[in-house]
């Protein structure tokens, strides 16, 4: 796990090393072992190295013969198997992030359709003057870009593009729109108006500073469910996940895991102590003094019987008005996820605890149909069924200036394009989220609280061979008596029946419309003066909401909270995160 930047002019000149350097110390937190830089004829690119596997050869950039040299950020778990199948090629290191060169020698910009893995490479080729971008399928690993008068740059993080100095951080009004009404932004445009992402699956081909052709990878298999019966798929579900959690397993250095004690990280314990000899490290988080469930109990009971050494990370009040300044500073690409304080928190514990690995649960929901939406979906409407997102977090509230359009465009056009006959409703709406609220929301969210604290998040229900069981399930394999993940319980229940698979669980909340509502009247008029809620909302009926204890108005408090700080930081430039949220935006109010 790295950080990867570069730039390529258009003049054909050798770009500025200073600028180099300075998008280096930009994302030197996503790589605190080491650098290394690759310098063409028009071409500067470099990676910050968090050391996972060959911690002695492995430094990048990696070169072959033919001089094409490749950095990368993120895992190439099948790299042992691609090896042994180019027994013709030498290779320098025992780096799993050699292998895509000599693929890509053999099979053009087709090697990324072997690799399994969670990654973004940049790949130089100096004979043909061509540099390619690619990102892992499900977009586990981010990749930013943009393209402008004097060449093309690109880096791990926005914010590295925007420090130094290459871009600047103008709102994107339509993604901003997205933001304040899903919590994220979708597809390749982001909130800043000059700043691109790679969509997960694309390649890009750049020559000169200009982008020449376009490629795309899809994660899910396009298919309709096959009729499998229960015993057919349960085995099929076992050979995946089995398979899954070894390979997401090899690294040189220790590793552990996020657990809640739900049905997807029960799944990942189940395995890992397995398939482990010594005791899996379990981290899970819970809130003191909270009137949200608490499942660490039972989560507790969970780990202890499989032998895990369980490290409990209690949450505070305080911790959410000393932290969110600062949490809010690492998530340049904005996610408003209340998780993202027990992610942070999780992550830091982690890499307090001397962890470089951690696996998580993420895609268990989205490939099994956990989510309540996905049953809405399949209801007809004079039951109650409906779109799903299809209203806006700040809808009906009043609190906005003009009404914001265009914020479900992105997602209107997923569900069409995969709607072509082939696909159920059920596995329509999973694959809009597959394309949407996974990459930009969900990983987005791990991808930056863990990597604040050099730590690498691994998502083992995001793998090919596991997709490619879980999406071809039978609908009535995935939904069945009222709940989702059917089949994934069903596998959890004869595997770990203390799990209790088929009990419906409390959930995982965090409390933050209690704490926000705890000291409302503070708060009103401070996020109410922020120049960012001011562009977009009226001030009056902001502090208004601050004020009505709802459950839709705290989760539009929040919402709003984190914008405010977020703007400050991203785009107002407020670099100082000492102090709490009251500190923060008593400096910055208008």
């Amino acid at each position: 796990m790295c950080g990867i930047v570069g730039l390529m002019t258009r003049d054909g000149n050798t770009p500025d090393d200073l600028v180099i350097s300075q998008l280096v110390s930009l994302i030197k937190h996503r790589g605190p072992d080491g650098e290394g830089r690759y310098s063409g004829r028009n071409l500067g690119m470099a990676q910050t190295r968090l050391a996972i596997i060959d911690l002695v050869t492995g430094d990048q950039p990696l070169y072959e013969s033919g001089g094409a040299a490749v950095i990368a950020n993120g895992e190439i778990y099948n790299f042992i198997e691609l090896r042994e199948d180019l027994p013709e090629k030498h290779f320098n290191t025992s780096s799993d992030c050699e292998v895509p060169l000599h693929l890509y020698r053999r099979y053009g910009l087709n090697f990324v359709d072997y690799l399994r893995g969670m990654y973004a490479i940049a790949l130089y080729d100096p004979i043909e003057g061509q540099l390619l971008l690619t990102r892992d399928p499900f977009g586990i690993k981010p990749l930013y870009y943009s393209e402008t008068q004097s060449g093309f740059c690109f880096a791990s993080e926005p914010q590295a593009l925007i420090s130094a100095g290459l871009v600047d951080s103008t709102i994107n009004e339509t993604a901003r729109a997205e933001l304040v009404q899903l919590q994220y932004s979708t597809g390749s445009d982001t909130i800043y108006s000059h700043i691109q992402r790679v969509l997960p699956g694309e390649t890009l081909v750049v020559r000169d500073g200009r982008i020449v052709a376009r490629r795309r990878k899809q994660a899910l298999p396009h298919v309709a469910p096959e009729d499998w019966d229960e015993h057919t798929a349960l085995e099929l579900l076992d050979g995946a996940l089995r398979d899954s959690v070894e390979l997401h397993q090899r690294s040189d250095v220790p590793y552990g895991m996020f657990f809640s004690g739900g049905v997807d990280s029960s799944v990942i314990l189940s395995l890992m102590a397995e398939l482990n000899e010594q005791p899996v490290m379990a981290f899970t988080a819970g809130f003191e003094n909270s009137t949200v469930p608490d499942e660490r109990e039972h989560a507790m009971k969970v780990a202890l019987s499989v032998g895990a050494e369980v490290i409990d990370v209690s949450i505070t009040e305080d911790d959410f008005w000393q932290r969110m300044p600062e949490i809010a500073a690492v998530v340049d690409d904005p996610a408003a996820d209340y998780a993202i304080l027990p992610t942070f928190l999780l992550g830091e514990a982690a890499g307090t605890s001397g962890l470089k690995v951690v696996l998580t649960g993420e895609g268990g929901d989205e490939l099994f149909a956990g989510y309540g939406r996905y049953r809405s979906v399949m209801r007809p409407w004079w039951k109650g069924g409906r779109n799903m997102h299809s209203r806006g977090i700040l809808d009906g509230l009043g609190v906005l200036r003009q009404d914001v359009a265009g914020w479900r465009d992105n997602i209107s056009a997923s569900e069409e394009m995969l709607n072509n006959g082939a696909l159920t409703k059920l596995q329509i709406a999973q694959a809009a989220d597959c394309s949407n609220w996974l990459p930009n929301d969900l990983l987005t969210k791990l991808d930056r609280c863990l990597m604040a604290h050099g730590v690498e998040g691994r998502t083992p229900f995001l793998d090919p061979t596991v997709a490619d069981v879980a999406f071809r399930l039978p609908d009535r394999l995935k939904l069945k008596e009222g709940l989702g993940k059917w089949l994934l319980r069903k596998w959890l229940d004869k595997r770990l029946p203390i799990s209790e698979a088929f009990t419906r669980k409390r959930g995982f909340s965090v409390p933050v419309a209690d704490w926000i509502f705890s000291r409302g009247s503070e708060l009103a008029p401070l996020v109410a003066s922020q120049e960012g809620v001011l562009e977009i909302c009226q001030s009056k009926k902001v502090e208004e909401l601050f004020n009505r204890n709802t459950k839709k108005t705290g989760f539009a408090a929040w919402l709003l909270l984190f914008y405010a700080l977020w703007h400050n930081f991203h785009v107002m430039g407020n670099k100082d995160v000492d102090g709490d949220i009251f500190d923060i935006l008593n400096e910055s109010r208008r």
